[in-house]
């Protein structure tokens, strides 16, 4: 299945390479929340939120009226989880706060499952160089992609991987390291990271996955 992806940033839409350098901007909002709403899911992702800068909560609202969404970006508390959810999300991605102090916070994955059910949460497996970085991508951990499953699967219903070394580029994601990914959960797994073809996307649903496409979508190299 394709999934578009809404980031946002200073109240627009944007496309980052690799999460740094903004590459597209859109501020027509409504244009695109049409365009996607033939599709059964839409990743939304406050981008703002995220590296702690401010939030695009007031958009992230209007867009989960009108669409299915799977909402990310700066939940790090089960207050802001309750709040999206109750705006209309489908499912909240939690990520960063899924880590303190470099190690893998499962008391907090449990206290967020036991609140709001594994079928709402999505877990975030950014992964650069083979190590899970967050905070908006800004910082790396020792923490592998193989660890959080072992320690988070009982916990979420979905894990999200996306492959920071390729997001962005349309070069397209490694199969050999998402297959790996796929082999190593029974969740449901959506991966994103530089996906470019129709072909691509059918290939990994031919294995179980998703796929998250955003820079394709955006620059007309896949048809929404």
């Amino acid at each position: 299945m394709l999934i578009p992806s809404i980031d946002l940033m200073g109240g627009k839409i944007v496309q980052l390479v690799q999460g740094e350098k903004k590459a597209l901007e859109f501020d027509n909002l409504d244009y695109w929340i049409e365009r996607f709403s033939k599709y059964p899911l839409v990743q939304v992702i406050d981008l703002d939120a995220a590296r702690g800068t401010g939030d695009n909560r007031q958009i992230v609202n209007q867009i989960v009226q009108r669409l299915n969404c799977q909402v990310g970006g700066g939940i790090r508390s089960l207050e802001t989880a309750r709040e999206v959810l109750q705006a209309g999300a489908r499912r909240v991605i939690v990520g960063s706060a899924l880590l303190k102090d470099g190690k893998i916070n499962t008391q907090y994955a449990a206290t967020l499952a036991q609140e709001f059910g594994t079928a709402a949460l999505v877990f975030a497996i950014d992964s650069r160089g083979g190590r899970v970085a967050i905070d908006g991508w800004r910082k790396d951990t020792t923490v592998t992609a193989f660890d959080l499953i072992r320690a988070l699967e009982r916990f979420c219903g979905t894990f999200l991987y996306t492959h920071i070394d390729t997001e962005g580029l349309m070069v397209g994601i490694p199969m050999e390291t998402v297959s790996a990914i796929r082999q190593a959960t029974s969740r449901r797994l959506v991966v994103a990271g530089g996906i470019k073809t129709h072909q691509e996307i059918d290939s990994l649903d031919a294995l179980g996955m998703d796929a998250v496409v955003g820079m394709a979508l955006y620059s007309g190299r896949i048809s929404a």
